[in-house]
């Protein structure tokens, strides 16, 4: 119970704290390189993260960063928890937006840092955001920005992965990038598993070869959820057969 008030304690109280550098951010020159501006304004999430997860008292392993191409792409992840946004922001050496909760919005401080990353905003009340969110990720893309999307739709908790949700597909192929899938376990066992107390866990995180973009375009967007979806659950059955 200690650990998990402190870790909720520091969520929320390093979000003063961080209104300088946010201030910073937002003075940054218009004409600075998107990757260079990404990396600027990563900087302080990838520390809030890495704090964050140092007091879950948990480890992590990540492969493949090899594997990361230059420009913006779509990672395509399985989703366990709710620590798998912190894990990939502190593991995964290439600045990332995600699609977040409309209701998010409502939190002044994390709302401004989730608008300088890019992030996309999805009302699930309003049928028509979810189109709004594909068109949003689509010139988040296309302007130079990586993104994140969690296909499940909803967080496994540790249980089997389910299916892929096709949204991805299209986002992928209008925006013209690479799908760079990633597998993710062990998320689940900081907090999901203990009845949303936190405990420490060891977390495996695999970047896998992308696809690329000339093979997004050639594939129809069904073979191409097919084939992503494969190659997660197949790197997360390898982790699960290694722990």
């Amino acid at each position: 119970m200690i650990r998990s008030l402190r870790t909720y304690g520091y969520l929320f109280g390093y979000l003063p704290f961080s209104l300088g550098a946010l201030k910073k951010v937002r003075a940054l020159p218009d004409d600075l390189p998107v990757d260079e501006r990404d990396r600027i304004v990563a900087e302080l999430p990838i520390h809030w993260a890495t704090n964050i997860l140092k007091r879950t008292k948990s480890t992590f392993h990540v492969e493949g960063e090899e594997h990361l191409p230059e420009g913006p792409v779509l990672f395509v992840s399985n989703h366990e928890g709710n620590f798998d946004i912190p894990t990939l922001l502190a593991h995964i050496p290439k600045p990332f937006g995600f699609i977040s909760k409309v209701e998010v919005k409502k939190l002044p401080v994390i709302r401004d840092w989730m608008e300088e990353m890019n992030c996309v905003f999805l009302d699930r009340t309003d049928r028509r955001s979810a189109m709004r969110v594909l068109s949003d990720s689509v010139a988040q893309l296309e302007a130079g920005h990586s993104i994140i999307i969690f296909p499940e739709g909803t967080r496994s908790k540790g249980g089997p992965i389910q299916s892929f949700k096709p949204g991805f597909a299209k986002i992928a192929k209008d925006a013209g990038v690479p799908v760079v899938p990633i597998a993710v376990r062990g998320t689940s066992d900081i907090m999901e598993k203990n009845n949303n107390r936190i405990r420490p866990a060891h977390v495996d995180i695999r970047i896998l070869p992308p696809i690329d973009a000339e093979t997004v375009e050639s594939l129809d967007r069904k073979a191409l959820v097919a084939e992503t979806e494969r190659r997660v659950k197949e790197a997360v059955e390898r982790l699960d057969e290694s722990r």
